[in-house]
């Protein structure tokens, strides 16, 4: 995981440490957001909100966000199937982007992209280089190659 680029190597440990930091955190988030579409606003109350964004097929779209969310999330905290958990939550950011928040400016608290834009991005990085050695993931591999 080092990169030709880089000017101050940070060691190996280091590295994995803040990959699971930051997979935690992300994970978290997504959690949250996840559990809030299933429990807080019910899957109903989210499709209706969908339905006056303007999102197509907002039950649809509303169930598969709430599932994407709360299930990737979870892999994401525990570094499991990391790549499918990391694009699944980038197709969800993505899509919240293009039909809601991209017309509302940078600024998430006029509704703006600033948020979803850093979440495609975290995902975007597991997507890229892995969960880390501390993953469930890398534990499955180091099980399997044994």
């Amino acid at each position: 995981m080092t990169t030709a680029a880089q000017l101050l190597p940070t060691p190996r440990p280091v590295q994995d440490t803040l990959l699971l930091v930051a997979r935690v955190i992300l994970g978290v988030i997504f959690i949250a957001h996840g559990a809030q579409k299933f429990f807080e606003w019910t899957l109903a109350g989210t499709g209706q909100a969908f339905s006056e964004m303007g999102i197509p097929l907002p039950q649809a779209a509303a169930t598969f966000a709430a599932v994407v969310e709360l299930g990737a999330g979870i892999l994401l905290v525990l570094g499991l199937l990391t790549p499918l958990a990391a694009v699944l939550t980038l197709i969800v950011t993505v899509g919240a982007w293009l039909m809601v928040h991209l017309p509302n400016g940078l600024f998430v608290a006029n509704n703006g992209w600033e948020l979803v834009a850093a979440l495609a991005l975290g995902s975007l990085v597991f997507v890229a280089i892995g969960p880390g050695r501390y993953s469930l993931d890398q534990l499955i591999t180091r099980r399997r190659a044994a």
